[in-house]
């Protein structure tokens, strides 16, 4: 089951999600979209409603999250399929839990990795121009990769050190890493399955197949002279490691406990995103940044931690 939780921390999320849920209608769709997915056509059918009006409530659910929208080959053209992302929402409405745990955000940028090995298609673009030659593995020793906004590989993997100074005298809770990902194309592909795996500290953290490279609309933050026909944006993911087991975006995909994957056996804590040698579909994967693709982040490890000892 998909269950999100928010609370005053997700200030604007509540209140996008709010405004979601303030109609009936968009209820309607929500229940509709119970284990499948429906185009935007047979939702105004079935509610007897426009099809703009359909593609309005639509929009207000997926700018929420709780609705996730992809372009697919139909018969005149591409038909816009939508899928419910939660199955469940949780609001707490107390600040009771923050008071007892405290929470460290790391933002790492996507060029910032320390180690890497990657197959083409291969590529690295800041945000105002591509930074070395396509499909040339040697251009991710430029040492201008720091600039990097998306990177992308059909094949390997690029790993990450976040500090984990935070972790001395005090009690790790849980961690999350999200990152806003998706298959790797040349250009985008609607059938390009990818399975990428997150490895902390060298310990598999879990496998999450992504469906395709995602195009039909240009990325929110892309900017003008990225192409069209290009890949334009992923799915945010997030992996949370706790004491009962590994999610990924609130489903549990391991048994591997926190305690499992030696937060502080090293120095730092490294974080390796990329494709296994193993594995089933090996559709490459595109790494977004801050300024590219929907979603304004880079990648980012959030040590929560139970209350500080004094």
């Amino acid at each position: 089951m998909q269950e999100r939780v928010l609370g005053y921390e997700n200030r604007r999320e509540l209140t996008l999600v709010g405004k979601a849920l303030s109609s009936e209608v968009r209820l309607d769709i929500l229940k509709m979209l119970d284990g499948r997915q429906m185009n935007v056509n047979e939702i105004a059918e079935q509610l007897h409603i426009p099809a703009s009006s359909a593609a309005m409530h639509v929009k207000v659910l997926e700018e929420a999250g709780l609705l996730s929208c992809d372009l697919k080959p139909g018969v005149r053209g591409s038909m816009k399929m939508c899928s419910r992302q939660v199955d469940a929402l949780s609001v707490r409405l107390t600040a009771e839990e923050e008071k007892k745990e405290q929470v460290e955000t790391i933002s790492m940028p996507v060029g910032n990795f320390v180690d890497h090995d990657v197959k083409p298609c291969c590529g690295i673009v800041s945000d105002k121009e591509f930074m070395d030659e396509e499909d040339e593995p040697r251009g991710f020793y430029n040492p201008n990769r720091t600039q990097a906004q998306l990177i992308w590989f059909e094949a390997g993997y690029v790993e990450y050190r976040f500090p984990n100074l935070g972790l001395k005298n005090r009690t790790l809770k849980s961690v999350e890493f999200s990152a806003e990902l998706c298959s790797e194309t040349q250009f985008y592909n609607m059938d390009c399955p990818s399975d990428i795996t997150l490895w902390i500290n060298g310990c598999q953290g879990g496998t999450r197949r992504c469906p395709r490279g995602f195009c039909g609309r240009r990325g929110k933050l892309n900017p003008d002279w990225w192409p069209d026909r290009n890949t334009q944006y992923g799915k945010l993911k997030t992996w949370r490691f706790t004491g009962k087991g590994t999610y990924i975006n609130g489903k549990k995909v391991s048994d591997r406990v926190l305690e499992d994957y030696g937060w502080r056996e090293h120095p730092y804590i490294s974080v390796r995103i990329g494709i296994r040698d193993d594995a089933q579909c090996v559709g490459g994967i595109n790494i977004f940044g801050e300024r590219f693709g929907d979603y304004p982040q880079n990648l980012v490890l959030k040590l929560i931690y139970a209350e500080a000892v004094e």
